[in-house]
Parts: structure tokens; sequence; C-alpha cells
């Protein structure tokens, strides 16, 4: 019997998510991008009181590592990583990217997929997959280009999901590029956490880190 505890606060809306042997037990979530760190713990709290879990029924600690909000990214890794020593549990790290994907083969499984994350302008995290989840290619910060993805564009139907999709369809033209609007739900994390940890993907505590994709920008050293 596994009981996990789920956190992402890489993008505008935060969640945790209770779960036990792979199914979701209470989920709570915070769409005010500013305060997740302030609203992290009290909701674990009230999370863990609802559901009658405690802390030490905790078996693992998930927490998606990126790319996201760089601020995000942060909040969420210390808090999971904090607790992880804490307890003496493990901890899985989720890719933001592969879950956007496998949730979608999970609900749909046709075609190869592009998941995108908004990085502002025209710039997105984004990766390829294959219907079997298999990686076609590796997270990337990537600036939009109308033939970015004409490797894969005439294999098979190419399905562009995800928060950087929408702009990507005013400059791309194929009828074999698909933009159907998808978001992972809670259950899609608990899944993904549960099968990572029945295949004992953990991660090295001390070392673990957030997934940024690509170096933070600081203005201020800039200027230096």
């Amino acid at each position: 019997m596994s009981c996990l505890l789920t956190i992402d606060t890489s993008l505008e809306t935060a969640l945790l998510c209770i779960s036990r042997n792979g199914e979701l037990l209470k989920s709570s979530s915070n769409h005010s991008q500013k305060d997740h760190a302030s609203w992290l713990q009290p909701a674990l709290e009230k999370l863990l009181k609802d559901t009658g879990v405690s802390f030490s029924d905790l078996n693992a600690i998930a927490v998606v590592a990126g790319p996201g909000s760089y601020t995000g990214l942060r909040v969420g890794m210390a808090s999971a990583k904090g607790l992880c020593y804490a307890l003496k549990v493990p901890l899985i790290l989720l890719d933001n990217l592969y879950v956007l994907a496998a949730s979608y083969l999970h609900h749909n499984d046709k075609g190869i997929i592009c998941p995108m994350i908004d990085a502002r302008r025209m710039e997105v995290f984004t990766a390829v997959y294959d219907s079997s989840k298999n990686k076609l290619m590796a997270p990337v910060a990537l600036v939009l280009e109308p033939d970015s993805f004409d490797k894969w564009i005439n294999m098979e139907p190419l399905f562009f999901i995800g928060t950087g999709a929408a702009k990507y369809k005013v400059l791309l033209k194929s009828a074999n590029a698909f933009f159907p609007e998808w978001q992972p739900g809670a259950i899609d994390f608990v899944r993904i956490a549960q099968e990572m940890y029945d295949k004992g993907e953990f991660a090295e505590l001390a070392y673990a880190e957030p997934f940024y994709v690509k170096a933070f920008y600081d203005p201020a050293k800039a200027k230096s």
C-alpha cells in the first residue's frame, strides 16, 4: 500500500494531491500564481486533515520539477525536499511536458504529441513524444517558427497541446496539425506519480533540483 503527496507549483495554477494506491483521495488548488508560496503549507495541513492522512502515512513525495515558472519550481522543490528529509521518504520528480503528453495519450491514445508550455512571446518549453510515450525530441526552450516541427508533421497526425499551443496555431498551417484543448487533471498527476513509485523511479534527494530547461535570466546581473 502506498500513500503519496503530489505537489505542483510550476505554473499559474498550483495543485496538491493526496492519493493512495493510485486513487486520488482529495486535491486542492490555487489560482493566484503570486500566492503559491504562502498557500502551500496551510493548504497541505488542511488536505491532510480532510483526508485523515498523517505525515507518517506518506510513502513518497512527488513534485513537478519543471519546466515552468522559476519561482514556482523553487517553491515546490524546496517544500518537497524538506518533507522528504524530515519524513525519510523518497522523492519523485515529475516532468511537466511528459505529464501533458502522457495524460493526453491515456485518454486519447493516438498520434504524435507535442506538449507546449508558454514561455512568453513566441517561445515555448516543448518536447515531442510518439503514441507509446517515447521521447522523439528532448525538452527544449524553442522560439516557434512555421517549420519547427517539419521533421514529424508528415509522419502522422501531430497534436499540439498545452498553454503554448494556441500561439503556434496562428503560425502553422497543415492538415496534419491539430490543436485540441487539453490540460491534465489531478488524477493524471496522481496516476503518473504512482507509476513512477511502483517502478522505483526516485531522485537522489541531495542532488535533486528544478528542471528549468534554460538558464535563469537575471536583469540585474545582465546589466552589471
